[in-house]
């Protein structure tokens, strides 16, 4: 086992300094490098009627995995193919509608170039990313990517470390020139993330979250107001909604207006809900985006918000602890 205390410090950060100049100097000679051939793999691919085929072996292997993955995720559908399990039966996802994209930084990937030439029979368009143009990968591809890096990071110039962040950097070059081309917008990407935050807060509509029905507090004008503190204190949300005999909208009584008529002194037994409502309440839309709703919350430094229909029709109430509960805020 190797003894901790050799580690220098000094030879260490020098080590990792050099590693991020080298593989920083292999992604910039990329941008000076790519040429019409990327334009017209980004051409091949939005013609695509299929799916981009992405596949590699190795650290290749896991920089097409990713390459798949971000492509997916940006409006281009595509998946990832090992070109091993391709040679055994795999090769059947494979249609004359795909395109195939092989990477292999050498270009000579035997088990790529076993499965090459079957690929092309069944008719699907060969994109190639090696760092040797004059491979025999490069030569069969229809398109070619040149991810020629000068030399690896690691110091026996043998550790892929270089040569993947270039083409990792290339794939993802080609993903955003796709999304930029497709018009993938903020509302596409939420769709494909509806788990993450940006699909929580493009995709969440205050209906989704509101509370209604036996939940919603609610008290008919005219009740009492020693009726209308009952139910806020049943619905548990800090306030009551006053609404007509034909449901519509009158008002709002919330814990603070309470504390204020304590303030004050008032007799709460003799008065009626109609009294001390707020007659202007915030509203929002069940439409509305739960994200923006939060904002207005922010805005009016409120907790909370009823929701009513074109004719103020009380549909339900939203509490910022709604909204925090779901992660959009």
């Amino acid at each position: 086992m190797t003894d901790p205390t050799v580690v220098e410090p000094q030879r260490v950060l020098e080590r990792a300094r050099e590693v991020l100049r080298i593989e920083a100097e292999a992604v910039a000679g990329l941008a000076q490098r790519i040429d019409a051939s990327f334009v017209d793999a980004c051409r091949a691919i939005i013609a695509c009627t299929g799916r981009v085929v992405v596949s590699g072996i190795g650290k290749s292997g896991h920089v097409a995995r990713k390459i798949a993955a971000t492509l997916a995720s940006t409006g281009t559908p595509a998946f990832f193919v090992h070109p091993a399990e391709a040679s055994h039966g795999d090769l059947g996802m494979v249609t004359r509608d795909d395109v195939f994209v092989a990477l292999s930084n050498s270009g000579s990937t035997e088990e790529l170039l076993r499965i090459v030439p079957v690929v092309k029979r069944q008719g699907a368009r060969l994109i190639a990313i090696t760092g040797n143009p004059d491979s025999q990968l490069a030569r069969l591809a229809d398109l070619h990517l040149d991810a020629t890096v000068e030399r690896e990071a690691c110091p026996l110039n043998l550790a892929p470390t270089a040569s993947t962040t270039a083409a990792l950097a290339l794939g993802d070059a080609l993903a955003v020139a796709l999304l930029d081309a497709r018009g993938f917008g903020p509302m596409d990407f939420a769709l494909s993330h509806p788990g993450g935050a940006l699909g929580r807060q493009l995709l969440t509509r205050v209906g989704d979250l509101m509370r209604s029905g036996d939940a919603l507090p609610r008290v008919v004008q005219g009740a009492r107001l020693v009726d209308a503190i009952l139910e806020i204190t049943r619905k548990r949300m800090g306030m009551t909604a006053v609404a007509t005999p034909d449901g519509r909208l009158a008002g709002i009584f919330t814990d603070g207006d309470l504390r204020r008529l304590i303030e004050q002194g008032r007799d709460l037994r003799g008065l009626s809900i109609d009294e001390v409502m707020t007659r202007t309440p915030a509203t929002v839309d069940a439409q509305m985006l739960a994200a923006a709703a939060m904002r207005v919350m922010e805005e009016r430094r409120i907790s909370q918000l009823l929701v009513v229909d074109a004719q103020q029709r009380l549909e339900g109430a939203l509490h910022v602890h709604d909204l925090l509960a779901a992660k959009v805020a």
